[in-house]
C-alpha cells in the first residue's frame, strides 16, 4: 500500500510518500514540499498546491491520502489559511477519486513518537528513525507529512479491526 501524507498550509505543504508492506518495514517512497511565492494571491497560491498535488497524484498513485486535521489555534488568519489549503487537498483527493483519511495532531504525534504533545524536532527525529532515513526530514512540514502517512499505517489497521472489518 502506497500512503500519501499531507501536511497542509498555504506557504509550505508537506507531502511524504511511504511504502507499506505487509511483513516488511515502512519505506519511504518519495518526500518533499510544495512553496508557493509570498507575494501571490492567495487565489493563485491554492491554484499552484492544487496543480502540484494533482501532479504528485498522478505520478506516484497512492492508494490513500491521510492528512491532518485542522488544528485551530490562536490565529484565525493563519486557521482559515491552512483550512483552505487543506479544502485544495481534500479538492485533489476527491478528483483523483482516492480515499481519504484524517488524523488529529495528537493522534499523529501519538502514533510517531507515543506522546501527543512532543516537540516537532523529537516528530522530525522518530520519523528518521522510524523510516530510516540518513537524515531528518526538512523541514518540519516533510516530516509532518511523513508522519500522518506513519500515522495511518499504525492506526488504519486498529480502526477497521474495531469496525469489524478485520479480525481480532
Amino acid at each position: 500500500m502506497l500512503i500519501l501524507g499531507i501536511d497542509p498550509g498555504t506557504a509550505i505543504v508537506g507531502y511524504g510518500l511511504i511504502e507499506v508492506r505487509n511483513a516488511g518495514p515502512l519505506q519511504a517512497f518519495a518526500y518533499g514540499c510544495i512553496r508557493t511565492p509570498a507575494g501571490e494571491k492567495a487565489s493563485r497560491r491554492l491554484v499552484l498546491i492544487y496543480d502540484h498535488l494533482q501532479e504528485i497524484i498522478k505520478n506516484y498513485r497512492p492508494d490513500i491520502m491521510a492528512i491532518e486535521e485542522l488544528f485551530f489555534n490562536k490565529n484565525s488568519r493563519t486557521a482559515m489559511a491552512v483550512g483552505q489549503a487543506r479544502g485544495v487537498a481534500l479538492l485533489a483527493a476527491a478528483h483523483a477519486a482516492l480515499p481519504v483519511a484524517e488524523y488529529t495532531p495528537l493522534e499523529v504525534k501519538q502514533a510517531v513518537t507515543g506522546y501527543g504533545r512532543a516537540p516537532k524536532e523529537q516528530v522530525q527525529r522518530m520519523v528518521q528513525a522510524l523510516l530510516g532515513l540518513k537524515s531528518r526530514p526538512e523541514p518540519d512540514d516533510v516530516a509532518d507529512a511523513l508522519a500522518v502517512a506513519i500515522c495511518h499505517a499504525s492506526i488504519a489497521p486498529w480502526r477497521r479491526r474495531e469496525a469489524g472489518v478485520l479480525p481480532q
